[in-house]
């Protein structure tokens, strides 16, 4: 058991090394050796366990997505309380501004399908685009979102938007707000206020993303 708890410990400093290396340099300028390096262990010592560059990278990506359905539960129930959480989310990226460094860098760099991420961000976004969908069709049936508003463009333009804003953040963080900008955008698109109660009854989905 001992060992076991060692080993967690061991691998999840070796994750949070991994992203501030990733944060200064991107995926691309990291190196293992470096990661090693700043965790205190060989290069060796790294690999048992993780394997390759590109498995270390995975692992980073997916506790974030783990982090991420834990905190604000993206996966509840498909409407206001879906577009509440990603504001809360944004609020929480607000507060670390290595995590967003992170993740803007290798969004731009996983575009080339012949990334290590690419698959991966491929699929962030498809999973991120029906959620967001599902809760505005749910929203259109109980008469919460304006009218004319089609719900795939306002899922494909509401993620533009997180992603758009998270690199202006980052270059002049004192003049972006990112929180308010997404709020903004989603009373916008809504005919109640963001923070009104959901509507229940048959209208409402039982769909799960």
């Amino acid at each position: 058991m001992v060992g076991y708890v060692k080993g967690r410990i061991r691998r999840e400093d070796i994750l949070s090394a991994a992203v501030a290396v990733y944060g200064e340099v991107g995926y691309h300028g990291a190196s293992l050796r470096e990661i090693a390096k700043r965790v205190g262990i060989t290069h060796a010592g790294l690999l048992y366990y993780f394997p390759s560059k590109e498995a270390l990278l995975a692992a980073v990506l997916e506790r974030r997505d783990a982090a991420d359905a834990e905190r604000e539960r993206l996966l509840g129930n498909p409407g206001l309380e879906v577009l509440r959480s990603f504001v809360a989310l944004t609020a929480h990226n607000a507060q670390d501004r290595g995590i967003v460094d992170i993740y803007s860098r290798l969004a731009a760099e996983a575009v080339s399908p012949g990334h290590p991420a690419h698959d991966y961000f491929k699929r962030h976004y498809r999973d991120a685009r029906a959620c967001l969908v599902e809760s505005f069709q749910v929203l259109a049936r109980c008469g919460q979102l304006r009218d004319g508003v089609d719900a795939g463009q306002a899922a494909v333009m509401f993620i533009a938007l997180m992603d758009g804003l998270q690199v202006q953040w980052l270059t002049n963080p004192a003049e972006v707000d990112m929180v308010a900008s997404v709020r903004g955008f989603l009373e916008y698109v809504l005919a109640v206020p963001l923070d009104a109660e959901p509507v229940t009854g048959p209208a409402q989905s039982t769909v799960r993303s």
